[in-house]
């Protein structure tokens, strides 16, 4: 594979990023959260393509069937917590959308993992392809361009939801639910 077409491949990976990125930047106004979300989807991007490379050389018709499987659950879980806190108010706390973030941060915990897990399950998948024809230096070359681009994709999305955030009211948390529901349905399909 050429530089180009790791850069290719790096950006194709960061589609779920961005959008994910967008979702969560809707109620992550921080510049740290900014900074927390790009630095953990990179790391987890630039991670599982050698760790698919790894599990390729192992296992891989075993695992290929359930990595979307895993990706789906994950995000459709958050998607259905988004729908459920937005229509509950749980902003009691804080104003409905000012500069202040909402109470429930998904650039933390659990949330956070879970996240970073489901938009690089396609790197994991990618890792197992190109491990094939890769040499290791290559491999980490590679893993290193997916990281860094999938974190700067990262950060353009959350500041595309916060410009959302402005025109579209209360009611853009329920919808981040239901666009990370649809990402999680449409993992099937991939």
């Amino acid at each position: 594979m050429t530089l180009v077409e790791i850069f290719l491949l790096a950006l194709a990976l960061s589609a779920d990023a961005f959008s994910v990125g967008a979702v969560v930047g809707i109620t992550a106004c921080k510049k740290r959260q900014r900074f927390r979300l790009s630095f953990h989807f990179g790391l987890f991007q630039m991670l599982m393509p050698m760790a698919g490379a790894l599990l390729g050389r192992l296992a891989v018709d075993a695992l290929e069937a359930y990595t979307h499987w895993v990706a789906c659950l994950l995000l459709v879980g958050i998607g259905l917590k988004m729908i459920y806190q937005g229509l509950r108010k749980v902003r009691e706390e804080t104003p409905a959308y000012g500069p202040e973030c909402l109470p429930v941060d998904r650039t933390r915990g659990w949330s956070l993992v879970a996240l970073s897990l489901a938009t690089s399950i396609d790197a994991l998948g990618a890792g197992l392809g190109v491990g094939l024809v890769l040499t290791p230096a290559r491999l980490v070359l590679a893993a290193l361009i997916i990281g860094v681009t999938c974190g700067g994709i990262t950060w353009l999305g959350m500041r595309s939801g916060a410009l959302m955030r402005r025109f579209a009211g209360r009611w853009v948390e329920p919808a981040g639910g239901l666009v990370l529901i649809a990402l999680g349905i449409r993992m099937l399909w991939d």
